[in-house]
């Protein structure tokens, strides 16, 4: 099956909010965070849902090491 690739407009679609799943992108991979508890309706400490996170990396120092778990779901293309 071929990867799925996300515009940030499409990725914008995805903000866990009214039923829809939640994604996020870090560096380029886009990330299905919809199960993950601290993600619910969309929202972690002040990061939304549906939008690339790759500025808040510096803010997060453990980031990195929990999205390791998270499911891959595609690439951001823009």
């Amino acid at each position: 099956m071929a990867e799925k690739t996300f515009t940030t407009t499409e990725l914008a679609k995805f903000d866990g909010r009214n039923g829809h799943p939640a994604y996020v992108a870090v560096k380029g991979i886009v990330y299905d965070v919809s199960n993950v508890p601290v993600w619910k309706n969309g929202k972690h400490h002040g990061n939304l849902a549906g939008r690339d996170l790759t500025s808040a990396m510096p803010r997060s120092i453990h980031m990195e090491s929990v999205l390791k778990d998270i499911p891959v779901v595609g690439k951001l293309v823009d």
